[in-house]
């Protein structure tokens, strides 16, 4: 790679760490993807979406809050939700106290696909990830995603020179 002056280049064991990320994400995701398409047909986003729904008070959050939670831009999402509603698995609804917003609901259709799916999903994410990690790991790895969390998410940090996702 070309030097340029003046840039604070990662250092060999930054440089490992960053690949290292970089190639074990992009794996992980695929893996994951893999996964749910052939036991339910859908990809690790459509899963993220009836999961944070299945947690929500009443199994409905307001569509910006679910892109925020989910991280995803406002269209990213009503693509993603359009589908599910396909599926029967999730319906829109409109927002009493906010008219200009609407709620995605996790359908009980939508509760029972997702029981038949996470058994399937937690033992892919398991063996992908937890069960080679020692407990110690686990916690480091757990800080090590919410720094990197927290920097992107702060409205000083990187994530500051444009709109975060959710608010796109």
């Amino acid at each position: 790679m070309p030097r340029v002056e003046g840039t604070r280049w990662l250092n060999a064991e930054q440089q490992r760490a960053w690949r290292a990320y970089c190639n074990a994400s992009a794996l992980l995701e695929d893996t994951l993807d893999q996964q749910l398409r052939s036991t339910a047909g859908i990809t690790h986003l459509y899963y993220a979406v009836m999961v944070h729904l299945s947690e929500a008070p009443g199994r409905h959050l307001r569509m910006t809050d679910l892109a925020e939670r989910l991280k995803i831009s406002r269209s990213r999402l009503t693509y993603v939700i359009t589908q599910l509603e396909q599926e029967s698995w999730v319906r829109r609804e409109e927002c009493a106290s906010d008219k200009r917003s609407q709620l995605a609901v996790l359908t009980d259709e939508g509760v029972t696909a997702l029981e038949r799916i996470a058994p399937g999903h937690v033992a892919t994410v398991r063996a992908a990830v937890f069960d080679r990690l020692t407990p110690e790991q686990t916690r480091n790895f757990g800080e090590i995603c919410e720094t990197i969390l927290a920097a992107l998410t702060d409205s000083h940090g990187p994530a500051s020179i444009t709109e975060p996702p959710w608010r796109r």
